[in-house]
């Protein structure tokens, strides 16, 4: 740990992300006024090291040996932090004045909160909201995850319809506002995830020992957004599908294991075929290796199911819908989170 403790600690993970920092790093230091800024680097080959030093001299860099992923890379770093928060906040994301005022103001007032995330819209369309995160993540049933403002590749106008406060189920780890106690104490993030849902596995782990996961729509930052895996990579392809799996084996309870597992098995075949008819090779091979994988490594994911404090019924937790948003969104085409 550092020797001078801070109140909140923003910490950039970054991979040969050079030309976000140069682009939005300025915008960091200028508007984070009281909070540490930390940019923590996987090993990095394209001179963004070099550039830290020459240009944010102010900016304490952490140099990991190894390109570690998303999850251990933060997992490293965070080790080496001492805050009462950290954020977790992606390399793409452009902040304005102000912006962590209104999330540590409503994590102050309540111990109980562990996780927040502000409001997240594009940065290329400011007037609409940006995939990860967009106004706090949810869950179906099936433990498809969404979010207020995104439902699958559509997302929302914003016209304030999300300016609130909200508990939801999971915050965006592009801008994850984390108290550090309850990090450390619930383990980080999950490393076998590497990337891709990892926050939505960090917040459901919360949630399980009692924590709360808001969403505070009275800050707002911009967001590029696939800055590291563009969507339409098989590799980004591969880690939903496994880590969307895995998440589920970790945390539902008992009774609903086996009937949602085996559905969303079912759902992610048929995924897999409409890639491969509609000439995606690439992904659908993506998806069944995601499965292949997780068969392979099983004895790993027991252990880790076996680790958590599971809780109640997941259904009737706070930001899970109850209906289907693959039956809600391809079939009834309902294209908003107030039409489901």
């Amino acid at each position: 740990m550092a020797s001078n403790p801070s109140l909140t600690a923003i910490v950039i993970l970054n991979w040969n992300g050079l030309r976000y920092l140069q682009e939005f790093l300025p915008s960091v230091v200028a508007n984070s006024s009281g909070c540490e800024v930390i940019v923590a680097d996987n090993a990095s080959t394209d001179g963004s090291i070099p550039f830290l030093q020459e240009h944010f001299p102010q900016v304490r860099i952490i140099q990991n040996d190894d390109n570690y992923g998303f999850c251990e890379g933060y997992n490293i770093a965070l080790r080496q932090i001492d805050a009462k928060y950290y954020v977790l906040l992606n390399s793409d994301v452009d902040v304005p004045p102000g912006w962590t005022e209104p999330i540590i103001q409503l994590m102050e007032a309540d111990e109980n909160i562990a996780v927040c995330q502000p409001k997240i819209v594009s940065q290329q369309h400011p007037d609409f909201f940006e995939y990860a995160g967009a106004g706090g993540g949810m869950l179906d049933s099936l433990g498809y995850p969404f979010c207020r403002g995104r439902l699958f590749e559509t997302l929302e106008e914003d016209k304030g319809q999300y300016n609130d406060v909200a508990e939801v189920f999971w915050a965006t780890g592009a801008c994850m506002f984390v108290r550090a106690n309850a990090y450390h104490g619930l383990g980080g993030l999950e490393p076998a995830f590497f990337a891709h849902m990892e926050e939505i596995d960090f917040c459901w782990r919360a949630k399980n020992v009692g924590y709360k996961v808001m969403y505070n729509g009275h800050s707002q930052v911009y967001h590029v957004g696939g800055g590291t895996l563009h969507k339409s990579n098989p590799r980004k392809t591969y880690l939903n599908f496994r880590n969307g799996m895995a998440l589920l084996y970790k945390n539902l309870p008992a009774k609903e294991l086996f009937s949602t597992v085996v559905i969303r098995i079912l759902l992610d075949w048929v995924a897999a075929l409409r890639m491969l008819l509609a000439g995606q090779r690439a992904d659908a091979k993506a998806v069944l290796n995601a499965h292949a994988d997780l068969l392979r490594k099983s004895k790993y994911w027991r252990q880790r199911r076996k680790e958590q404090q599971l809780k109640g019924t997941f259904p009737a937790m706070t930001g899970v819908y109850r209906g289907s948003i693959v039956w809600q969104y391809f079939v009834r085409q309902r294209r908003t989170v107030r039409e489901l």
